[in-house]
């Protein structure tokens, strides 16, 4: 479940102008899921594949004006929605593929990524490169503000034992790319996966 960059810009692209009001609701599961991440005022945090940047307000509002917040997405369309909605008040917009970030290693306390590990052209070697930018001890959340189930549901279809998303299935992928998971959570109202960047682990 590995996407090419082009086709997540053209999924996106063709879908940004209408995304939030397809969502309007979504709010509230972003202000929680960014309070479950911990992030303490003035900590530094990349919101991974910003899409609109609907989690930017949260993520300004837990570190505080002495915070850093920065949303990176690959898709032009996408942050100039961002820019509509007045987000980028909240936080810097960077238009870039997650899987080559233009920041020094040990830069962030944590990432937020919602929606994101579904979208990853090379899922182990991009949450190496969030390993990469995040201190030893900072903090990975992957979110959607719906479960497995629930979003197959909305598409038609059935889990698979594949989905990437399934515990079995993340919990090594996140341990070989410099990542321990420390909480699962697949709800119908709630995907959310809590993982730490160990002080004794140095990404590959």
């Amino acid at each position: 479940m590995s996407d090419d960059p082009t086709r997540v810009q053209e999924f996106f692209g063709s879908r940004a102008a209408d995304w939030d009001s397809r969502f309007p609701d979504d709010g509230p599961a972003y202000a929680a899921a960014v309070a479950d991440l911990g992030l303490r005022p003035g900590a530094a945090v990349l919101d991974a594949g910003c899409g609109t940047g609907r989690a930017l307000t949260a993520l300004r509002a837990a570190v505080g004006p002495a915070g850093t917040v920065i949303g990176a997405d690959l898709t032009p369309e996408m942050l100039e929605e961002a820019v509509r909605a007045g987000r980028d008040k909240a936080g810097e917009l960077i238009l870039t593929d997650v899987a080559r970030l233009p920041l020094r290693d040990g830069a962030l306390d944590a990432v937020f990524g919602a929606g994101l590990i579904s979208h990853l052209a090379d899922p182990a070697a991009d949450l190496r490169e969030l390993a990469r930018v995040v201190r030893p001890g900072g903090r990975l959340a992957l979110f959607h503000p719906v479960g497995r189930a629930a979003l197959a549901a909305r598409h038609g279809r059935q889990i698979t034992d594949d989905d990437l998303r399934a515990e079995p299935n993340l919990r090594p992928l996140l341990s070989g790319s410099g990542w321990r998971m420390v909480s699962y959570v697949d709800e119908d109202d709630r995907y959310l996966v809590l993982a730490v960047r160990p002080d004794d682990i140095a990404p590959a």
